[in-house]
């Protein structure tokens, strides 16, 4: 059995419900682009809401997180992982969720105590020491000598500037064949941390006023990849069984072996496992060249350019094989991947081979350069890896068999600059975390729904929601439709929405069985990512909904909308922009 559902037996056995997984995509959550982490999608639960599965709750989820992409290619980091967490909503609290974690961790893994150590909050002036949790520990069997106290850095959580928060207490390994030191140093590279338990406990609002949660929530995290190196003893993530076939078929493929070739080879296996992911999310991204559909983009064509590295014909389906041996791994976890299957190898595909043509394009840029100089400029170089796609390695390494050189120094620059508008364009797309949600964006929540129905009306039934973000300034929603909207039909669509405004139709909310809800008529984006109990959200006559929230009470509320743009999202999709006045 592996350690995924070693984990959710044993939480089942404490009395927790297991829910499905999220979409790699959020539906509702717009501070970032992918699910960055197994507490996202439950951002309305954890402020308060009623989850229809109760107040015990556990899951594996699937993640994408992009602050690392630079350093995908090491032998730790990836873009796509599994997060195992469980939670308690208002239920138990310190003392009962260390004890789940280290009887989890001695018994089920038989991990032995003396190669484990802790970590708690240490205090403020604010808010006090965490002597509950360091005194728990103390009484399973942890020695005072292998707890440290550290300050809101290490062990603190809070979303931004304001909002739930309290102290975590993380769980460290030895991973060393030494015998572990009597004193823990946390900052002894040797101590792994494997969990994380954090305890909301506390309130601090926008003046900095610090109060106590009626509702104090655990929210705990361990990281498969990590977790099953740290068990089978190996130092590279790679060389798990995680991703033994895949990379083991990869040897195959190339007929090279993973040592001396471990850089290009994790490239390849992470960027095609996440594309996989990404491909196969009910969300139907396609490689584009915004937000989702970019990293697409992005992830396939760095794997393409590691697999010409080790000499990967361009026409050969590598990809292909590489991604049927994830979706055999994965299926049994998450069906969207092998209902979407043949998806994912289109996808696949017609990426590969619109990225050899730009090759060849940016190729006769080099024979048109190499006639007039014998320098390939820093903004030529950028320009190479902006509008084709090549990295610097690449344009080195054609620029070679020309007999060109390249100004590496002021690419970087050229591409520092780029990297630097591009962090500050997208910054609120990777904040994450429970900041989000304010009234503003829960109006439009519940003008999305509006929209949506309207949608249905003026273009037809087979309207539904492909995706949505939401911030304080506007509401993106993409839906299936083959051709331009008209002018006639964005302002019949407008009309219909602010008519159902002015009617001031009260929004109701309705925890039912799924079956029952689909039965009663009632849309939802992801149906395979909810639980069998549901929350259905009822705009009169106009629209019915499952959907996790939050909404206003009456659409009164939501002043004037109006339609700023319509636009191609990616073949059969349209795009609309809206705002509310």
């Amino acid at each position: 059995m592996n350690l995924k559902d070693l984990y959710i037996n044993f939480f089942v056995s404490k009395g927790h419900k297991q829910i499905p997984s999220a979409p790699v995509v959020p539906e509702n959550d717009p501070s970032v682009l992918f699910n960055t982490a197994g507490m996202q999608p439950l951002i309305p639960y954890l402020m308060g809401e009623e989850h229809p599965y109760g107040k015990r709750l556990c899951d594996y989820q699937k993640c994408i997180r992009l602050t690392d992409l630079d350093r995908i290619g090491d032998s730790t980091h990836h873009t796509f992982f599994e997060m195992l967490g469980n939670w308690s909503l208002g239920d138990y609290f310190k003392n009962e969720s260390i004890a789940y974690s280290f009887e989890f961790l001695t018994e089920v893994l038989h991990i032995p105590v003396d190669k484990l150590a802790i970590t708690v909050f240490e205090g403020d002036e604010e808010i006090p020491r965490d002597e509950v949790s360091a005194s728990r520990w103390e009484s399973l069997g942890i020695p005072k000598s292998r707890i440290a106290y550290l300050g809101r850095d290490d062990n603190f959580w809070i979303p931004g500037d304001s909002g739930p928060c309290g102290g975590d207490t993380e769980i460290f390994y030895w991973r060393d064949d030494s015998t572990p030191p009597v004193n823990f140093d946390p900052h002894d590279e040797r101590w792994v941390e494997i969990w994380n338990n954090v305890f909301m406990e506390f309130y601090k609002d926008k003046d900095g006023k610090v109060t106590e949660l009626a509702q104090k929530n655990v929210d705990t995290g361990m990281g498969l990849e990590r977790v099953v190196a740290v068990l089978e003893g190996v130092y590279d993530n790679y060389l798990t069984s995680i991703w033994e076939k895949p990379r083991k078929l990869l040897e195959q493929i190339t007929g090279l072996p993973y040592q001396g070739n471990e850089e290009s080879m994790r490239i390849i296996l992470d960027h095609i496992r996440t594309s996989v992911m990404i491909a196969a999310d009910p969300a139907g991204i396609k490689p584009s060249n915004t937000d989702q559909g970019y990293i697409l983009r992005r992830l396939i064509r760095r794997a393409i350019r590691h697999a010409r590295k080790l000499g990967l014909d361009k026409d050969s389906n590598w990809e292909e094989q590489l991604a049927k041996c994830f979706i055999e791994i994965y299926e049994p976890y998450y069906k969207e991947v092998e209902e979407n299957k043949e998806v994912v190898l289109n996808v696949l595909k017609q990426e590969k081979e619109k990225f050899n043509r730009t090759l060849e394009k940016g190729l006769k840029v080099f024979e048109k350069i190499s006639l007039n100089t014998n320098e390939i400029d820093g903004e030529t170089a950028f320009h190479l890896y902006d509008t084709f796609g090549f990295p610097i390695e690449l344009t080195i390494e054609v620029a070679k068999e020309r007999n060109l050189t390249v100004d590496e120094v002021g690419f970087q620059k050229k591409f520092q600059e780029h990297q630097e508008k591009s962090r500050t364009a997208s910054a609120g797309k990777f904040k994450g975390g429970l900041s989000g949600n304010s009234l503003v964006e829960t109006k439009y929540h519940t003008a999305t729904h509006l929209l949506n129905a309207a949608l249905k009306k003026v273009i037809g039934p087979q309207v539904h929601q492909m995706g949505s973000n939401i911030t304080e300034e506007r509401l993106r929603f993409d839906f299936p439709c083959d051709h331009k909207l008209t002018e006639e039909e964005k302002q019949k669509v407008e009309d219909l929405v602010n008519q159902w405004i002015q009617k001031e139709i009260p929004v109701t909310k309705e925890t039912m069985e799924k079956e029952k809800a689909i039965q009663s008529g009632a849309e939802c984006m992801f149906i395979e990512k909810y639980p069998d109990m549901v929350t259905v959200y009822k705009i009169g006559d106009v629209s019915k909904e499952l959907c996790g929230g939050p909404h206003v009470e009456n659409t009164k509320e939501l002043g004037h909308f109006k339609i700023k743009k319509e636009e191609a999202s990616s073949a059969g999709v349209r795009r609309i922009k809206a705002i509310l006045e």
